[in-house]
C-alpha cells in the first residue's frame, strides 16, 4: 500500500482520496463512483413525504442498535410516532459494544466492531452529522507478528519473511514458493473481481432478482473449493489460511462473501471514533430523546417531529396480524418485571437479527421464501477479549520494534491480537490490548472453556506469540471481559456471513417486506455490506423510506 497521511476527522474528499489510492494499488481505480454511489446513505426521509406529514402513524421499531435507530432517526423526521423495543436494559447499540474498564473511560476496548472504512458513506454521514472525533485506525504494522507452527516472524507488508521462514512448512509447488502470500492472495481474489467488467462488478453491492453468471459462480463456490479452481495446492491453501486466519475461519463460506469484503477496499484504510464506537449510537439515541434536536434545527420545527418513546429492558416475542393490511400487534414483555403486553402499530422495522427472530412466534407466519431465509442465513459465532494491562508490553524495546497499531495473526485458537492505535509516552502507563479475535470453530472452541482456565489460555497464547516468558502476563494482566457473540442472547451469533447460494437464493427474500407491506427489515444481516455498521445504517434508513413511500400514497 502507497504511504500516505491519514489525517484525523477526515473530510470526504481526503476520504475519496484515500479510497481512490486503494483502488490504484488493485487496478480498479474505475470502481470508484460505483462504490461511492452504492454505499451513499439513501435519499433523505423527506424527499419522500413531506416534513411532519405522517403524524399519528405509528412505527414500531424492534431492536436498538444502529438499524433500528438510524430508521427512527429518519421516521421522526416525516413525524412518525415511533417506538423503539430494546431488550437490553442498560446498554444500547446492539452489536456495536465499547466495554470501559474506567469511570473516566480512557481505557476501553471493543467487543464488537472496531474500525470504520474509509469508502463506507453511510456510516460517515451519521459520523459527520453528529460531528464524532475520529482518528485512523491502524490495520497493519510491520512489528506486529505471524506466527504459525511455532514459527514467530514479523508481518511486513510485502510478505517475505512469511516465504523464507513458513513456506519450508508446507507442501507447495515451486512456483507458489517463488510468489509471496499476498501475490498468491491477490492472484484469486483481486483476480476474480478483474476479471469481471465494472458493471458486474457493481452487483457485489446490489440487492437483485437476478444476477450476472460471475456473481452466481462466486457463491455457488465455497472460499476452498474456488481456491482449487485456481490451481493452488492444498499446501498453498492451507499456509494461506494459516497466515490469514479470516480467511482460515471461512474457507467453507461463500467465496463471494471475500469479494464483498474487498471490492470496497474495507480493510485498506481505517477509521475508529475516539473515545469508542458506542458513541454513534448514543448520538443518534439522545437526539431522538431530545425534543429540540440540534440535528434537526434548521430545517425542521419541533412541533412537526414525531414523538419516541424508547423501551429498554423488553422483549418483543412475537408478531401478529389478524387482518390483511391491517394493523400490526408486538407481543412483548419487561424483562424484569415479567410483565406481558400487545400493542398494536401501523408499520413495524425488524431490525433485529435472524436469529433472534427465529424465535418469534408468528401469526400469520412470513412466506415461505421469508421463513427459509430466516432459519438458513448463516450467523457465525466470533469471540472477542479486551485485557486491561499495567504495562504495555507491545511498546516495550526499542523504538523500531514497538507495535503501535495493527494485529497480530497466528493460528493458535486466539487467532488475531490487536493492538491501540495510539501509543503512550512510555510503557507503564496502562493500556488496553484486544487479546483475542476470532470466529467460527475457534471461537466456540475457545467459547467452550469456562472461566479462569479460559483465561489462562488467553494469556498463555499471547506469551507465546510475542516471546515473553511463561507466567509473565499474570503480574500485567489487571482485568479483562470476554464477550461469546454466539452465546449473547439478543445477537445468537457475531455477524451473517454466507453460505454458499445464500447471497443468490436469500438476499432478495431476506429483505422484502412482510404481511402486505407492513412489516420491513434492517440489519447487517439483509445488506450488502454484512458484518459492518455500514449495512446496519444503510438498511435501517432504507426501511424507513419504504414505510414513507407507502404513506406517501395517502399523504401530502
Amino acid at each position: 500500500m502507497s504511504k500516505m497521511i491519514q489525517p484525523n476527522n477526515p473530510t470526504t474528499e481526503e476520504r475519496h482520496q484515500l479510497v481512490k489510492l486503494a483502488l490504484e494499488e488493485n487496478n480498479r481505480l474505475e470502481d470508484f463512483f460505483n462504490i461511492v454511489q452504492l454505499l451513499n446513505p439513501p435519499p433523505d426521509i423527506t424527499t419522500i413525504v413531506p416534513i411532519g406529514s405522517c403524524k399519528n402513524i405509528k412505527v414500531a421499531v424492534l431492536g436498538g442498535g444502529l438499524a433500528g435507530l438510524s430508521s427512527a432517526f429518519q421516521l421522526r423526521k416525516a413525524g412518525f410516532d415511533i417506538t423503539i423495543f430494546e431488550a437490553e436494559e442498560d446498554r444500547i447499540g446492539g452489536r456495536v459494544y465499547t466495554y470501559y474498564f474506567d469511570k473516566g473511560q480512557p481505557l476501553y476496548g471493543e467487543l464488537g466492531p472496531m474500525r470504520i472504512p474509509v469508502s463506507h458513506e453511510t456510516t460517515w454521514h451519521y459520523i459527520n452529522l453528529f460531528k464524532l472525533q475520529t482518528r485512523p485506525f491502524i490495520s497493519a504494522n510491520e512489528n506486529a507478528f505471524r506466527y504459525v507452527q511455532g514459527i514467530r516472524v514479523q508481518n511486513d507488508p510485502e510478505g517475505r519473511e512469511v516465504q523464507k521462514y513458513i513456506y519450508p512448512e508446507f507442501n507447495m509447488t515451486p512456483k507458489e514458493r517463488e510468489q509471496t502470500w499476498t501475490e498468491i492472495f491477490d492472484e484469486v481474489f483481486e483476480g476474480y473481481l478483474l476479471a469481471m467488467p465494472p458493471e458486474i462488478r457493481r452487483e457485489i453491492l446490489q440487492i437483485k432478482s437476478t444476477y450476472s453468471p460471475e456473481i452466481v459462480q462466486s457463491d455457488y463456490f465455497n472460499i476452498r473449493q474456488m481456491m482449487e479452481k485456481f490451481g493452488l495446492s492444498k499446501g498453498a491453501i492451507e499456509m494461506l489460511s494459516s497466515v490469514e486466519p479470516f480467511l482460515g475461519g471461512f474457507l467453507i463460506h461463500s467465496f463471494f462473501e471475500m469479494l464483498q469484503e474487498l471490492y470496497p477496499v474495507s480493510f485498506s484504510f481505517a477509521y475508529e471514533i475516539i473515545g469508542g464506537l458506542v458513541k454513534l449510537p448514543l448520538s443518534i439515541l439522545s437526539s431522538l430523546l431530545s425534543k429540540t434536536p440540534k440535528e434537526y434545527s434548521n430545517c425542521i420545527s419541533s412541533d412537526k417531529l414525531g414523538n419516541v418513546r424508547w423501551l429498554p429492558g423488553h422483549q418483543v416475542m412475537g408478531l401478529s396480524q389478524m387482518e390483511k393490511n391491517g394493523s400490526v400487534t408486538v407481543h412483548h414483555r419487561h424483562i424484569k418485571r415479567n410483565l406481558y403486553k400487545e400493542d398494536q402499530f401501523d408499520f413495524i422495522v425488524c431490525a433485529v437479527p435472524f436469529s433472534n427472530l427465529r424465535l418469534f412466534n408468528l401469526n400469520p407466519v412470513f412466506n415461505s421464501s421469508k421463513m427459509q431465509a430466516i432459519r438458513m442465513l448463516n450467523m457465525p459465532a466470533s469471540q472477542k477479549t479486551v485485557m486491561l494491562c499495567n504495562y504495555r508490553f507491545w511498546e516495550a524495546g526499542p523504538p523500531n520494534k514497538r507495535i503501535i497499531g495493527g494485529g497480530s495473526a497466528t493460528d493458535l485458537v486466539i487467532n488475531t491480537i490487536w493492538y491501540p492505535s495510539v501509543g503512550a509516552v512510555n510503557p507503564h502507563i496502562p493500556g488496553v490490548i484486544t487479546a483475542s479475535y476470532n470466529w467460527t470453530q475457534d471461537s466456540v472452541r475457545l467459547g467452550n472453556f469456562k472461566e479462569p482456565l479460559r483465561f489462562e489460555v488467553l494469556k498463555r497464547q499471547i506469551e507465546e506469540v510475542h516471546g515473553l516468558p511463561y507466567g509473565s502476563l499474570d503480574s500485567i494482566v489487571i482485568d479483562h471481559k470476554t464477550l461469546l457473540w454466539n452465546n449473547h442472547p439478543w445477537s445468537l451469533g457475531a455477524f451473517a456471513f454466507y453460505s454458499p447460494q445464500q447471497k443468490v437464493l436469500y438476499s432478495k427474500e431476506a429483505i422484502d417486506p412482510e404481511y402486505n407491506n407492513r412489516v420491513f427489515f434492517a440489519g447487517e444481516h439483509v445488506s450488502v455490506s454484512r458484518a459492518w455498521m455500514q449495512g446496519a445504517l444503510q438498511t435501517g434508513m432504507l426501511a424507513a423510506n419504504e414505510i414513507a413511500k407507502v404513506c406517501g400514497r395517502y399523504v401530502k
